[in-house]
């Protein structure tokens, strides 16, 4: 066999590899999400958004809630029988609007209790999805956020303050026409998210706590935090079982040539002190 037949098989096997392992990895996720299914007796969904890599040559693809994301998540819950639990393991940026309603809709509908797990974070229409569920289970670092709407680059809520804080006669059309279309995002989004808490609380506590997500209080990118999630009124737990934690590790971020981040992926323990021998106190001795 020549060298080049040699560097064939090579370019072969290499090619072959990452679909190998891609196979590898995505029948241990099943597995694991058929065994988190077993021990909570549930319907076990993950909607995970990382960045990946594709293909031979190693392109990051960024990925959000998209259509796609709402066709597979509505047709697991049509799947899954009326006095079947759905447990939804929920890490993402957000995404469409669109996609994120349609399903925190069909999670509301499901007559069974509606658990969503936020392991890192659930970003804009990842928090307007945890909204419909009935609890939400966050780890304690873990973090939501606001859902006001963006229109482009630009906060729906800034938009609208152009036209209180100038004349109408300094602002241009185009202006006055994204104020509108802002007007009328921050109304929906806010009647959406009272319509998912209104079988949790009180028409006014959903209310109250609708105007404070969508209607611009903090920048897009605020991090709500466990105990200010609580403090708006969300129904919060952080008895986060250790098998998300494990299927999250199944869904690696893009492979790079040194890791940001390195430790021992062990547990750590603080280690009890030896006995000094009696005696000796640890200082300078004569003869020493």
């Amino acid at each position: 066999m020549d060298f080049f037949s040699l560097l064939w098989i090579f370019f072969i096997i290499a090619s072959l590899q990452p679909a190998i392992r891609q196979k590898m990895l995505d029948a241990e996720r099943l597995r694991l999400l058929g065994r988190l299914e077993r021990l909570r007796k549930s319907r076990v969904i993950a909607l995970i958004h990382r960045q990946e890599t594709l293909s031979l040559l190693g392109f990051p693809l960024v990925r959000y809630i998209n259509i796609e994301d709402s066709e597979a998540v509505l047709r697991a819950v049509q799947m899954t029988d009326k006095d079947v639990p759905i447990d939804l393991i929920l890490h993402t940026p957000g995404g469409l609007v669109l996609a994120a309603e349609q399903i925190a809709y069909a999670l509301q509908k499901h007559p069974a209790k509606v658990t969503v797990f936020v392991p890192h974070y659930a970003m804009s229409g990842g928090t307007l999805i945890a909204l419909a569920a009935d609890e939400i289970v966050m780890s304690e670092n873990a973090v939501l956020g606001p859902v006001d709407p963006q229109l482009g680059q630009h906060p729906a809520a800034s938009i609208l303050k152009v036209l209180a804080q100038k004349p109408i006669e300094e602002i241009d059309d185009n202006t006055i026409i994204m104020a509108d279309i802002a007007e009328k995002a921050i109304r929906q989004v806010k009647t959406t998210v009272a319509k998912l808490l209104s079988d949790k609380m009180d028409a006014q506590q959903a209310e109250r706590i609708a105007a404070t997500l969508s209607s611009g209080v903090w920048t897009h990118d605020y991090p709500i935090t466990v105990d200010e999630a609580r403090e708006l009124g969300l129904p919060v737990s952080t008895e986060m079982p250790e098998e998300i934690y494990r299927i999250m590790a199944l869904y690696p971020q893009t492979a790079q040539r040194r890791p940001s981040v390195e430790y021992i992926p062990l547990p750590r323990s603080r280690e009890p002190e030896q006995p000094r021998p009696r005696g000796h106190t640890g200082g300078y001795s004569p003869g020493s």
